[in-house]
């Protein structure tokens, strides 16, 4: 049997517990308080705050966690602690994994990626444990036993700028413990963090050579074994005494539903799926070539108002325009850098020293962003 919520409200199920998800709770609780019937559904007890894991190797304390149900609550909606199976566009039910049938009028999928390793010679940093991973490699650069680091970031990239934050990092402490130590940086991209544009491209460019790192960019790399970094076209190879990856994402190729040939979801400028009617999609497992908890926030928005209005509600649904914001952590003073995307481009960028967005926070959402400046030092 079907379960149902016991009312007549328009009711929208939202899959997945991370940014997307839970900005797309609290803005539909915004836009429809009591006139939608939300439930969450979400694997996970807790929102764990992942871009700020990064400092974790270097001795912060470690990233924020949240209460998904606390998040929930506070977005009135009904909290299931079950995992999205499938859906049947069709009949508007979605099948969890422990055999729960839920009907539904609109449905917001934000399933996240799935990260895999791309180089099996390298070390795939994993944000849900860096300080495990990096910690033996930080105390390694501590004794002088790597002198030679490089830093790949694979053709298929996701979001490039952990990569250049860990790099700036690793090479301040080495500078900070007086030890000698070549970072290099390897990406397909024609500049350092080019999707943020000219601007703060550059700007990063100069604080990377003030630091000594090097970089190269435009390149496709290969790692054939855990000392050397091939680099095309040029085939031409750098040593290093430790290698360390971005993962390659995939999207979650939702049974029920059409995706690309990664798995990702195809969206509209409404964060519509494509060929699904009341289906909508955000975050990491849209086909959006740019992977970034900001934008998951405001593609969450939008398809939240899109909701809105198909439940009658008096809201304007509007295309989505990104505007992204990043802050890269240097190991020093943060930077602070913004841009206006237009498919994978910046139409204009921004770099500063203090943030012009509030509150300042590593993600820039709407509504989850104040939550958690409220709730700050949660579990």
């Amino acid at each position: 049997m079907a379960e149902t919520p016991p009312s007549d409200r328009f009711r929208v199920l939202i899959a997945g517990g991370g940014v997307a998800a839970l900005e797309g709770a609290l803005a539909l609780h915004d836009l429809g308080g009591e006139r939608l019937a939300v439930t969450l559904i979400a694997p996970e007890r807790e929102f764990r705050y992942r871009p700020m894991a990064v400092r974790e190797p270097f001795a912060y304390r470690a990233a924020e966690r949240h209460s998904v149900r606390e998040v929930a609550d506070a977005a009135g909606a009904e909290l299931l602690a079950d995992r999205f199976a499938s859906v049947d566009a069709a009949a508007r039910v979605v099948h969890t994994e422990s055999g729960a049938r839920l009907d539904y009028d609109a449905l917001l999928l934000a399933l996240g990626a799935t990260a895999h390793v791309r180089f099996p010679h390298a070390l795939t940093i994993d944000d849900t444990r860096l300080d495990e991973q990096l910690h033996g490699l930080i105390e390694d650069i501590d004794g002088g036993y790597v002198r030679r680091l490089a830093f790949v970031v694979p053709a298929r990239m996701a979001w490039p700028l952990p990569i250049y934050e860990l790099a700036l990092m690793t090479s301040r402490r080495a500078f900070e413990m007086d030890v000698e130590l070549a970072v290099t940086v390897v990406t397909p991209e024609d500049e350092p963090l080019a999707i943020f544009g000219e601007t703060a491209s550059a700007a990063v460019a100069e604080l990377l050579a003030t630091a000594g790192i090097a970089t190269v960019t435009a390149a496709r790399c290969e790692v054939p074994d855990a000392k050397h970094v091939v680099i095309n076209p040029g085939d031409r190879a750098i040593e290093a005494d430790r290698i360390v990856s971005l993962p390659e994402l995939f999207g979650p190729a939702v049974r029920g539903l059409r995706s690309d040939e990664h798995g990702f979801i195809p969206i509209d400028a409404h964060c519509a799926v494509l060929g699904a009617a009341g289906i909508f999609a955000a975050g990491d497992a849209t086909d959006s070539p740019l992977k970034h908890g900001g934008l998951a926030a405001q593609q969450a928005d939008t398809a939240a108002a899109a909701i809105a209005a198909a439940a009658g509600l008096a809201v304007e649904a509007r295309p989505l325009r990104p505007l992204i914001h990043g802050m890269l952590l240097t190991g020093a003073a943060p930077l602070y850098l913004s841009a206006t995307i237009s498919g994978d481009r910046a139409l204009h960028s921004e770099i500063s020293d203090a943030p012009s967005w509030s509150p300042p926070s590593k993600v820039t959402a709407r509504y989850l962003a104040p939550f958690l400046a409220e709730h700050a030092g949660g579990q």
